[in-house]
């Protein structure tokens, strides 16, 4: 995880957008095999995390909406800068805390108004940022995995028109599915965010980019 933390009230979106030099796309033009391999795929249907149930109790409104029409992230420059420039903001502006240590229980998620929070803090707080800045709410997933110790671990699945990519507090890198090395579980529907379902490789889904 990140260290160092700043206050809630320097976190507008607009200084977690795209400032300076943008990078290069993390794809290029991709064999249909490749391309194939990029993307997750619903499996079935299986419970929300326990977290999720008393964030929903916490914070209704986030739960309830569903999006108007299912959505992908263009790989432009221009996205591709501002989920790297917000992934590296909130992962450097909160410090990480157990929950234990933080409200005395197992399991809470909430946004990290304290300024600080553990994997499904961060997590919220990046996707809350990135539909304020415009993103479509569809593309982005709340996700569990087992990270290579075989705990469980929250990260940001973001779908783009090139595959399933990861923002996560471990690391600023923004990687594809594939390369993180952790077993994926579960994460959020597309169609529905207080729907849950398990993940595994699909092939590409005929979807129209946005953002």
């Amino acid at each position: 995880m990140q260290g160092g933390a700043t206050g809630w009230s320097n976190w507008g979106v607009a200084g977690a957008l795209v400032a300076g030099l943008l990078v290069s796309l993390p794809i290029s033009e991709a064999s249909a095999q490749q391309r194939q391999a990029a993307f997750l795929g619903e499996m079935g249907a299986t419970s929300a995390p326990i977290g999720w149930r008393q964030f929903c109790r916490d914070f209704p409104a986030d739960c309830q909406a569903r999006p108007a029409q299912i959505e992908l992230v263009r790989s432009d420059r221009a996205n591709w800068a501002a989920l790297t420039r917000i992934n590296a903001h909130v992962n450097t502006a909160i410090e990480p805390v157990t929950d234990m240590d933080q409200y005395g229980v197992e399991e809470h998620w909430t946004y990290p108004i304290s300024g600080r929070g553990d994997c499904e803090d961060y997590v919220l707080l990046k996707k809350q940022m990135l539909i304020r800045a415009g993103f479509p709410a569809s593309a982005l997933l709340i996700t569990v995995v087992r990270d290579r110790k075989g705990d469980g671990h929250a990260i940001l699945t973001v779908r783009t028109d090139r595959g399933d990519y990861v923002l996560d507090n471990e690391t600023d890198e923004i990687r594809l599915w594939s390369q993180t090395g952790y077993r994926f579980v579960k994460r959020q529907s597309e169609t529905d965010p207080d729907r849950w379902v398990t993940i595994g490789p699909a092939s590409a889904p005929a979807a129209v980019a946005s953002q």
